[in-house]
């Protein structure tokens, strides 16, 4: 785990900052690419994902304060330095990201599915380096285990209270890892014919179902306000996995009602 990486006088640069830098900028270049070989605006889409990025960033914060105690016993933390400096939780900026890119296509005439298409191998390469950011910050961890593979985190700067000296799964780096395969199939779908909408879909359907499966892995003390055997990530994890099935669906009925021939 490394916070920092490297102190000048009074000066650090927190590694997760600029891994977030780096998957921002990463998942933007490779959708405007997609986007200027299907022979859409590029500008709007660039100033799309600069938006989202923003309303992403607040709808993560949102969510953490709404879902966490702490925030509730102590108002004023959540205009603390710690609270802008936090992640929050990737959920809740992407379904208001989700909800204001909609907004944002109808309102300039793209789109909305072929739109959605290519942007979804961005957003998998960029999150999936996002998740290394929360392994270098140290949040974000997984539950104790004595698997080989098992990370121990020790370094004493570390904000984000993540247990010390005790082996955990390295959900972040089991994030980061599916992320970049789907990210492969994703590009390597896009790259053939497909109907438009099927590409999101399946982004919508493989991380859905790769988050359900990680949470079970992640340590949790706020995020299960509903109660019941799932936690709040898992529900939205299986409405996301839902809503890529119906789309691959969709997909799927629209092709072959073209393929049929006349009657």
């Amino acid at each position: 785990m490394f916070p920092r990486l490297f102190h000048i006088a009074s000066f650090s640069m927190p590694s997760y900052g600029l891994l977030v830098a780096i998957a921002f900028l990463t998942a933007l270049w490779l959708s405007a690419r997609f986007a200027k070989e299907r022979g859409l605006n590029t500008e709007n889409v660039i100033n799309l994902g600069v938006y989202c990025a923003l309303v992403g960033m607040l709808g993560a914060k949102l969510l953490m304060i709404a879902l966490d105690p702490e925030f509730r016993t102590h108002p004023a933390e959540i205009f603390s330095l710690a609270t802008l400096q936090s992640a929050g939780i990737f959920f809740g900026g992407f379904v208001l990201a989700l909800v204001f890119a909609v907004v944002y296509m109808r309102a300039q005439k793209m789109p909305v599915l072929t739109t959605c298409d290519v942007f979804a191998p961005g957003v998998a390469i960029g999150h999936g380096i996002g998740r290394l950011g929360c392994f270098a910050a140290g949040c974000c961890w997984g539950r104790p285990t004595h698997l080989p593979w098992a990370v121990t985190f020790t370094n004493q700067d570390v904000t984000t209270g993540v247990p010390l000296g005790i082996p955990l799964h390295p959900t972040q780096l089991y994030e980061a890892f599916a992320e970049g395969i789907i990210c492969a199939i994703l590009i390597w779908r896009l790259n053939k014919p497909h109907r438009d909408g099927s590409i999101i879909g399946m982004y919508f359907l493989l991380y859905g179902l790769v988050r359900f499966g990680v949470e079970f892995l992640r340590m949790h003390d706020a995020s299960n306000p509903l109660g019941g055997p799932f936690t709040l990530e898992q529900w939205i994890s299986l409405a996301l996995a839902a809503a890529g099935l119906y789309l691959a669906l969709r997909a799927t009925a629209v092709s072959t009602r073209h393929e049929l021939p006349a009657t």
